[in-house]
């Protein structure tokens, strides 16, 4: 194997070695931060859920509460206006939700599908958990979810979930008394869920790991082009006319004329010391022919 084939060979190997490791490590950070975008984004609704649902149990509430004898007013409910309100987002995007699935809830709108109510029992199985993030498969990719657990921890909410016998009749009236009641005080009967998608970022992360590979390999291709360029006309070239030389001075012929020394390098040392030897050998011949 010659020397350029022999140096193509270990540059390549160690190329290959390093692109597999960068390729690995490059695909597996852009989708760890490919998650962690939408994790972010999950985080900032559940926010703003949590917000809005203060704001209307603080401010809301109080002012429709008086009317609740008359008619039962689903806004008085804290819940419904994060529900009504980021559920507007779903209208140019339907793979961005928020949902407060419950096991067993009032309106059956919130109902937890059964996915979602593998979520409630994974909460119910570890009380401690504050959140449980996962991905799961949809109709247009895969989506995000982040999930809160749903407890009970004020005695009002059970005048209403309690024992229907206690209820508000007007909530009875609308909803009527088989659904949404024996809740108990620090129960965790659901989950806030914000579902948000995954694929627009996947597929960003792709194309972020294509071009930086494409990248890699035109860097790579321009490397060895230039590099074999230098090899050939530094290195190579320079020794097999110095090997032709001392090919044809060893037949005899001494007519041939000197290998040209320039520049200051290692292989012009060489060539000067190549030079040196040719002419004592020149000498040595022509004392034996004497």
């Amino acid at each position: 194997m010659k020397l350029n084939a022999k140096f193509n060979a270990v540059i390549l190997a160690i190329f290959t070695v390093g692109l597999l490791v960068t390729g690995y490590l490059s695909y597996a950070i852009l989708n760890a931060n490919a998650h962690k975008d939408a994790l972010e984004r999950a985080t900032l609704v559940m926010e703003a859920a949590t917000a809005m649902q203060a704001y209307a149990q603080a401010e809301v509430a109080p002012l429709l509460v008086p009317h609740m004898d008359e008619k039962f007013l689903p806004q008085s409910v804290a819940a419904y206006a994060a529900i009504q309100a980021l559920n507007r987002l779903g209208d140019s995007d339907s793979d961005y939700i928020y949902k407060a699935a419950v096991l067993n809830p009032t309106n059956s709108r919130d109902k937890a599908f059964e996915w979602e109510a593998d979520v409630v029992e994974e909460f119910r199985a570890n009380p401690g958990a504050k959140r449980i993030v996962g991905v799961r498969p949809t109709m247009r990719g895969d989506s995000l979810y982040l999930a809160r657990p749903i407890t009970i921890t004020d005695n009002a909410c059970l005048a209403c979930h309690g024992d229907p016998a206690n209820a508000p009749k007007t909530l009875l009236t609308k909803y009527g008394p088989a659904n949404g009641f024996g809740w108990k005080l620090n129960e965790i009967i659901g989950a806030q869920i914000v579902s948000v998608p995954l694929t627009g970022a996947l597929e960003e992360a792709r194309l972020a790991f294509v071009v930086f590979m494409g990248l890699l390999l035109v860097m790579f291709a321009t490397f060895i082009i230039v590099l074999n360029t230098m090899l050939k006309s530094i290195v190579i070239r320079p020794v097999t006319t110095m090997s032709e030389i001392a090919d044809q001075v060893s037949k005899g012929d001494l007519d041939v004329p000197a290998f040209d020394v320039s520049g200051k390098d290692e292989m012009a040392t060489l060539a000067g010391s190549f030079n040196r030897m040719r002419r004592s050998v020149e000498k040595a011949m022509r004392m034996l022919e004497k």
